[in-house]
């Protein structure tokens, strides 16, 4: 098994069994930005070596997915699960949008298995974080004067990921491969092990989301693994649509599988202040997050290999 899953693992048992142990919040929010500028550079500086043309139509691709996506799980969490509108609402933006953690994970097990995939993921997951909160928000709140768009267009647009994950990329970008290598040893060398502190927090957080479950029974936890798996097929229905390699159809069904924890909450706080945090939480941390980390990743590469074979034949 991988060490940063092992790092994941023993947060989350350490969590479980009520240890003291924890990252301080200024070693976090340290490791939570060079995670995220890293992944940002390193696309960046693929970037420099493509014409945006050429990308523009996998970026509107993507973005329908990011409303689509929403528009599925909402209603299945609104009547099969029978949750209020603004609950079921929130959960369904949690679920169009993405986890860099998981792609930093996913781009880790790749890289350790020699998998390549399209280097302008990072630009692709950027694009994904913002679809999902505004279709949340009109399932929430329909389209009234109510929602202040400007609050939240400064709260997706400028939240800290977002600006991160973004300003990674033009740095990587306008400084190309040549001006970057300075750089490369706290980024690009280091990403492994930033990214084992920042999955040994992530399953201390987990563990935290475990009591939600409990109280809200099963329908979450089938919710939280079966949604990833409808999503997976759509994003590597869509990866083969767009001709991307097989790595790249894996990568973008694990951004479709993946929910957000990070950037659909804030969101969420302040435009659907009615929505219970725990319920999302609960699924998207408490249960897709470690399926993703510990079995997802796997079976979307199997799964994209197996499509490619398909549509080769």
């Amino acid at each position: 098994m991988d060490p940063i899953i092992l790092f994941f693992l023993l947060g989350l048992t350490a969590g479980l069994l009520r240890s003291e142990l924890r990252l301080p919040a200024a070693v976090y929010d340290l490791v939570s930005m060079l995670l995220l500028l890293a992944i940002g550079m390193k696309g960046g500086v693929e970037l420099a070596k493509q014409s945006f043309g050429e990308l523009l139509p996998q970026m509107l691709a993507v973005m329908a997915m990011g409303l689509l996506l929403p528009l599925i799980a909402f209603p299945v969490l609104r009547y099969a699960g029978r949750f209020k509108r603004a609950d079921a609402a929130s959960i369904a933006a949690h679920y169009g949008s993405v986890s860099v953690a998981t792609y930093a994970v996913a781009a880790a097990w790749f890289a350790s298995r020699q998998i390549e995939f399209e280097a302008h993921m990072p630009l692709l997951l950027a694009v994904l974080e913002i679809p999902a909160i505004l279709v949340g928000i009109v399932l929430a709140r329909g389209l009234s004067r109510e929602i202040r768009l400007d609050t939240v267009a400064h709260e997706v647009f400028l939240g800290k990921g977002i600006v991160l994950l973004i300003g990674g990329l033009l740095i990587g970008w306008a400084s190309g491969p040549e001006g970057i290598v300075p750089l490369e040893p706290l980024f690009f060398d280091l990403f492994k092990g930033i990214l084992a502190l920042f999955l040994l927090e992530m399953g201390l957080i987990t563990a935290t989301h475990f009591g939600s479950l409990r109280r809200y029974g099963v329908f979450l936890v089938l919710f939280g693994i079966g949604m990833p798996l409808f999503s997976s097929l759509v994003g590597t229905a869509l990866g083969c649509i767009l001709g991307l390699s097989v790595g790249g159809t894996a990568m973008l069904a694990t951004l479709a599988a993946s929910a957000s924890y990070i950037a659909v909450p804030a969101a969420m706080r302040i435009s659907v202040p009615e929505a219970n945090p725990a319920l999302s939480l609960a699924a998207s941390l408490g249960v897709t997050f470690p399926f993703n980390v510990l079995a997802g990743i796997p079976l979307y590469h199997a799964l994209a290999a197996r499509a490619h074979v398909l549509i080769g034949g």
